[in-house]
């Protein structure tokens, strides 16, 4: 199986939101006050705490808009956080959770059919490590199960 690492939100990027920097809709990202504990933040791939200021953005983890360049919803920490380090370990928010989506892509960033399936969250690393054993696919995407919001990238270590 192809060994792995999670890639998190680039840290240029979250710096540039967190300077007010237009979202993929070209609006300012929003900030709110979290209500409760539990919204991940895709830099540092921990959870935003209650009372903590976040900020919502449209995000499209992709280099150009084509049609399979999606573009949704994430949270953020409002102040700088410091990155999830790569590595081939799960972080330990997504282990909070059940399940997620992954899918592959390949080196034109369009969905390779056939490799988009819901794994438990403590078998998500073997199921990327298998879509990557796959030559057409370049890396993968892991997406909320529940409403599909991009979480963290997986590339080949």
């Amino acid at each position: 199986m192809t060994a792995i690492r999670f890639v998190s939100m680039p840290t240029d990027e979250a710096e540039a939101y967190w300077a007010g920097a237009p979202d993929a809709y070209d609006r300012a990202p929003e900030v709110h006050l979290a209500a409760e504990d539990g919204l991940p933040c895709r830099h540092c791939q921990e959870d935003i705490a209650k009372g903590e200021r976040y900020l919502i953005l449209a995000h499209r983890p992709f280099p150009e808009e084509q049609p399979y360049a999606e573009t949704g919803p994430i949270f953020l920490h409002a102040e700088p956080c410091r990155r999830y380090p790569e590595s081939g370990r799960t972080p330990e928010m997504f282990l909070k959770r059940d399940s997620y989506l992954i899918k592959g892509y390949g080196r034109d960033d369009r969905i390779v059919y056939g490799t988009g399936q819901i794994v438990k969250s403590a078998d998500m690393a073997v199921g990327a490590g298998r879509i990557l054993d796959r030559d057409d696919v370049a890396y993968v995407h892991v997406r909320s199960s529940l409403n599909n919001c991009f979480s963290c990238r997986i590339d080949r270590a």
